[in-house]
């Protein structure tokens, strides 16, 4: 089965700007509220992307409703990367389907990789009411960061981040918040009552563009503080590319198959694991966990 065979194009109005904006969209033939998977593009693409084909398809089999947003499309520019009329373009998203597909508003689950998981981590900060879960993929979580590692090692992605801020961190007062503003380190001290499930490959940021230490320092700012990473653990991960032995995990999680979990910590109502992997989205892992969180609802 196709895509085009079980998810369509619609469009919604978003309360941003009252502008209609494109969304693919599934709405199973199923009596009473269902569950609703929200998945957001990667950086570079928009809402006609295929990267969570696996996770529509599976909605579709399983009659859960599915939309899959273009919240400003590719983030080179300052309308898009996580600025407010992203916010209020997910968030109408969400309102749309909860409408048309007869959605249980607190059965509503959000995914995301690369540039979809750092959008769904800032969602989980900013709109943090909406979300039965967050499940967030290879995420940037910093965007000042993340300009320093891509300026560093010559990736496109820097160009990208400085045209959507205005200039590069440091070249103004305006700027320098402009990157806070659009980073979900910011604000996802909101998120700490959101079941959070972030993951990364070991050896992004060496094979992929985005470091593990995005991902880490993400979970710290939920986590409570005895459960912490410390700096010198994640800047080991990071720059190795491999997870201390005393931190290595015990974990069998069938879910992602060959990529095996090589670290995970909980606290609270977050789960961080670092697989055996790259810039990836491992499709069963994250269909596993939605499906275990909604099972204890």
């Amino acid at each position: 089965m196709t895509r085009a065979q079980f998810v369509h194009e619609i469009s919604y109005k978003s309360t941003a700007d009252n502008s209609m904006q494109p969304a693919m969209f599934y709405h199973p033939d199923a009596a009473g509220s269902i569950p609703l998977i929200i998945a957001l593009h990667t950086w570079s693409g928009d809402f006609r992307q295929n990267d969570h084909s696996g996770i529509a398809k599976w909605c579709a089999d399983n009659s859960w409703a599915f939309i899959h947003p273009d919240f400003r499309g590719p983030n080179r520019r300052p309308e898009a990367t996580g600025s407010d009329l992203v916010i209020a373009d997910i968030a109408s998203a969400v309102e749309y389907a909860v409408e048309a597909a007869d959605v249980d508003p607190n059965a509503v689950y959000l995914v995301g990789t690369s540039g979809g998981g750092y959008a769904a981590l800032l969602m989980a900060g900013r709109r943090p009411e909406l979300w039965a879960g967050v499940s967030a993929w290879v995420p940037i979580s910093d965007l000042s960061a993340w300009y320093a590692h891509c300026r560093t090692h010559g990736l496109i992605y820097q160009h990208d981040i400085a045209v959507s801020c205005g200039g590069a961190p440091g070249d103004s007062r305006e700027i320098d918040a402009a990157y806070r503003a659009r980073s979900p380190l910011t604000w996802l001290e909101n998120a700490k009552g959101v079941r959070l499930h972030i993951n990364a490959g070991i050896v992004d940021g060496h094979t992929g563009s985005v470091p593990v230490s995005q991902s880490l320092n993400a979970f710290n700012a939920v986590a409570n503080e005895v459960d912490r990473i410390s700096s010198e653990d994640i800047h080991y991960m990071t720059e190795r590319a491999d997870v201390p032995t005393r931190l290595r995990t015990s974990v069998i999680d069938p879910a992602y198959e060959q990529k095996k979990p090589l670290f995970r910590r909980s606290s609270g109502m977050a789960t961080i694991t670092i697989f055996d992997g790259g810039h990836e989205l491992i499709h069963a892992a994250a269909i596993d966990w939605i499906v275990s969180i909604h099972q204890k609802r």
